[in-house]
């Protein structure tokens, strides 16, 4: 059996990329090939079955010549036109099974995903794969609206935790801003519209009236870096905000570990990755309510910069003790790779 992933791969290192990386490490821990084909602009020289081509062109000679027999395709945010082609062009493939996983929790509150029918080209084009992972409830009942048959669908939460406790060294400047602020609150996540972080660095100046060494730490990048460096240096607090771009996986558990607070303020989200990190690394999380967070998340309304404010304050005067959940969780892992052997033995679950 050998396995293709198609999507996101690292660099930067956001929720889809972390879950390609562990479907990957999982299978090759049990000698199980498995190759990679990055489908973003970010680059690496191709190393050890990962391949980051230039252009489509690329892409399909790729999946043209690995002789892989599941090719898993992993598609985060929207369905593009340019994805759809794509889904279509690997199922079309012979002697290939197909899987697609839909990492967009939110999509089916979206007016994209409300209008979903079996008479689209997207049940269209979803009605080709194998098997289609859904990554909660919501999403679940979605491809079924688009006409894909139930036993073709599976629920597989897309996270899987290492019990290992993150020991990599804090990047120095990172360190450094650790050192000069307490408490300090951080958020993980893409710079794009839909995580509302300007609420985040509104929320910070009424912080600091209460706890005046607060700083707030913001990782990943995006669409929006230079508007948001162009806002953080407009302020007068500014100074005590890092927007810090993208960092190593172990690098970004460290400092969610090393954090007072968690934060995940969104328009539009689905079931986060690194929420779940932060919980397992016993970290309080204040969360934006989107009907799908897991238990202990401290949850308030979307765009609320006073429920922000008064969830962080209240978290920080309780000052509970940390409880890690130390078990390692690769449940999700398991059921992939049962799904895995499932096409390839030919058999309904």
């Amino acid at each position: 059996m050998k396995i293709l992933q198609m999507g996101p791969y690292p660099p930067p290192h956001g929720g889809v990329q972390t879950n390609i990386v562990a479907i990957r490490r999982f299978l090759l821990e049990r000698r199980i090939p498995c190759s990679v084909i990055n489908l973003t602009r970010h680059r690496r020289a191709d190393a050890e079955e990962v391949y980051y081509p230039k252009n489509a062109l690329e892409v399909l000679r790729l999946l043209v010549r690995l002789p892989v027999d599941i090719i898993h395709l992993h598609i985060g945010g929207d369905i593009s036109l340019r994805l759809l082609a794509l889904g279509l062009i690997c199922c079309l493939l012979p002697r290939r099974k197909t899987v697609l996983t839909f990492h967009s929790g939110g999509y089916p509150l979206s007016e994209a995903g409300k209008r979903a029918r079996p008479a689209t080209l997207r049940g269209f084009i979803f009605r080709r794969f194998d098997r289609i992972i859904g990554v909660n409830l919501e999403l679940e009942e979605l491809f079924k609206k688009f006409g894909v048959p139930s036993r073709r669908v599976r629920l597989i939460h897309p996270h899987a935790l290492t019990s290992e406790p993150p020991c990599a060294p804090l990047p120095p400047r990172l360190e450094k801003f650790f050192e000069s602020h307490s408490p300090v609150l951080t958020t993980v996540g893409l710079l794009e519209p839909e995580y509302d972080l300007p609420l985040q660095i509104e929320a910070l100046a009424l912080v600091r009236e209460r706890f005046p060494n607060a700083g707030l730490l913001i990782a990943g990048s995006g669409s929006l870096e230079e508007e948001l460096r162009e806002l953080i240096d407009s302020k007068p607090h500014g100074e005590h905000i890092l927007l810090c771009g993208d960092l190593e996986h172990t690098a970004t558990l460290r400092a969610i570990a090393e954090s007072d607070l968690f934060l995940r303020t969104t328009l539009y989200d689905g079931d986060s990755i690194s929420v779940r990190e932060a919980l397992h690394l016993g970290v309080t999380v204040i969360a934006t309510d989107n009907r799908m967070r897991p238990d202990g998340v401290c949850l308030i309304p979307p765009s609320d910069l006073g429920a922000l404010c008064e969830a962080i304050e209240q978290n920080l005067f309780q000052s509970k003790p940390r409880q890690t959940d130390g078990e390692a969780d690769e449940k999700n892992l398991q059921e992939v790779l049962k799904l895995y052997r499932e096409l390839m033995e030919g058999t309904e679950a």
